[in-house]
């Protein structure tokens, strides 16, 4: 690959070709990333919730066992 690169100029290897790159990769490259950035909301809203449910079980479990006393 260097003896591609040997007799270019230094633009060609550090600005041509990364832009091309990008042209031709940029549809996948933003796919990819709009992937794990919208699994990584959905496992956060996931978490959410999971810990909502459990404050809610729990706090109606202390609830009702402090009630049951009141019998």
């Amino acid at each position: 690959m260097r003896e591609i690169f040997a007799g270019m100029p230094w633009w060609v290897k550090w600005i041509a070709v990364p832009v091309i790159a990008l042209v031709v990769f940029g549809g996948a490259i933003l796919s990819a990333i709009g992937l794990l950035i919208g699994l990584l909301f959905k496992v956060l809203v996931f978490v959410a919730l999971v810990g909502g449910l459990i404050y809610v079980v729990r706090k109606f479990m202390a609830s009702s066992s402090s009630s049951r006393g009141d019998w």
